[in-house]
């Protein structure tokens, strides 16, 4: 069982023993040095703080040591209830609150859940904001309210509504044209808060929706990762409900898989692709993901003759750099759209409308729709560390070796070769070296993985 603390929020394994595990001890400690942080970023009288959850067994449980630690701290929370991370992040700009905390572990299994930290813009912490909240984790100076100034607790559970009123008032979601199309969708909502958003946006959109585990009873009926080797009933039931796609997302709705009406999968580096295929098709600026995401990306902006540019791997870096260049569109590989027309977070909603927009404009099927886009393929890979290794120093020695090629070093070792590229770069949570590459086949992709794997070895 494990517990990971780290700049971007607590996450972990629920029971088991206090600094080991997700314990109740654990969450309020953590809760009440975010509720500190809080206080260090504004002098006022009042503060508030929106809390969600996805639908996971321990999600009420966490969510009430969170709130109650908060209020004993004078601080008000707005309690969303079972919501989404996106939603979240919209709501804590919408009522003007000084942050958001979302419950969720993301893609991980049941028997995981987190606290994800957003700040006053509803976005996550950078690593300096992160850091000071693991200080007051570490020297416990926290300073609770007296018994007048407890925090208040109250309830709104229409920021799901909200939000997709907010997404349907994007200029470049087409309503009307999505509605005349008369599409059919499965939806997979691992059932959780997916489940309970993607199909009322789709039915305001005039969808017809096939839903299969959208019940939000944090039951997971197959591993919650949206990736192809998990969604074999989402492409059996596309085919038998002869349907023009389907969606898939994770728990907490910020990752949007897709497969076509064939059942196969659209790829969950082409859903970012795409949707800033049609974004760029109205709207010409810059576009950001991450180093290890797609060169499919750069291959698209440039058609439309714009600007990609990459970042460090991790979303807070992609909005860092999305600002920084002023782009219409960003996002990382794994399906997360970051549109911000609406905030700076990945999205599946957004994604899904923008995505609709796309289809029923050029009026082709999905399978025809990815066609038209380069195909790469990826290969993933690791190394385990030792430690007696200075993992700096081989990666240096890496760059140095390839400085011929085009290097980047913001995070790791990426190379970009003619038509490949290698990313290498040390976990942030685990003693493993990374290794993504892409190539324009599977094998090309394997053998460079291999390549840089033996390469790195005899460096050691």
């Amino acid at each position: 069982m494990t517990l990971i603390k780290s700049i971007s929020g607590i996450r972990g394994t629920i029971g088991g023993s206090i600094g080991e595990n997700l314990t109740p001890i654990d969450i309020v400690k953590f809760s009440a040095a975010y509720g500190q942080w809080i206080k260090t970023q504004r002098n006022k009288e009042h503060y508030k703080v929106v809390i969600g959850r996805d639908a996971r067994i321990s999600g009420k449980m966490v969510q009430s040591l969170v709130m109650q630690t908060l209020s004993g701290m004078g601080i008000h929370v707005v309690d969303l209830e079972l919501s989404t991370t996106p939603t979240v992040e919209v709501a804590v700009t919408m009522e003007h609150a000084d942050g958001g905390i979302i419950l969720t572990a993301s893609h991980n299994p049941k028997q995981w859940n987190a606290l994800k930290l957003l700040n006053k813009d509803g976005e996550f912490l950078n690593a300096e904001e992160g850091q000071q909240i693991l200080e007051f984790v570490d020297e416990g100076k926290v300073e609770f309210a007296e018994v007048d100034q407890l925090g208040k607790i109250s309830y709104h559970n229409a920021y799901i509504d909200l939000h997709i009123e907010e997404v349907m008032k994007l200029n470049l979601v087409e309503v009307d044209q999505i509605k005349e199309a008369k599409i059919k969708v499965v939806v997979d909502a691992v059932n959780s808060t997916g489940g309970i958003s993607i199909p009322p946006l789709l039915e305001m959109l005039g969808v017809e929706v096939i839903k299969l585990y959208c019940e939000p009873n944090g039951k997971f009926p197959h591993n919650p990762e949206p990736l192809a080797k998990n969604l074999s009933e989402l492409s059996k039931k596309v085919v038998e409900e002869n349907a023009d796609f389907g969606i898939a997302v994770d728990p907490d709705v910020d990752r949007l898989a897709l497969v076509d009406e064939k059942g196969e999968m659209f790829g969950e580096e082409y859903t970012l692709v795409s949707v800033a295929d049609y974004v760029l098709s109205r709207r010409k600026g810059a576009t950001v993901s991450n180093l290890s995401s797609s060169r499919a990306l750069r291959d698209v902006t440039e058609k439309h003759g714009c600007k990609y540019y990459a970042s460090a791997v991790g979303e807070v870096n992609v909005v860092a750099k999305m600002k920084e260049v002023n782009a219409v569109i960003g996002g990382e590989g794994n399906g997360g759209i970051i549109y911000p027309e609406l905030h700076y977070g990945r999205d599946s909603l957004v994604g899904v409308a923008l995505f609709l927009s796309l289809l029923t404009e050029k009026q082709i099927k999905v399978s025809e729709l990815r066609s038209t886009y380069t195909s790469y393929f990826m290969a993933k890979e690791k190394i385990e560390l030792t430690p007696q290794l200075d993992v700096d120093l081989l990666l240096d020695r890496m760059a140095e070796k390839y400085q011929g090629e085009e290097v980047s070093t913001i995070d790791g070792v990426k190379i970009d070769f003619a038509e490949e590229w290698v990313h290498l770069r040390k976990s942030n949570t685990e003693p493993i070296v990374r290794i993504y590459t892409e190539a324009k086949s599977q094998n090309k992709a394997d053998d460079l993985a291999k390549r840089f794997i033996t390469e790195l070895k005899e460096m050691s």
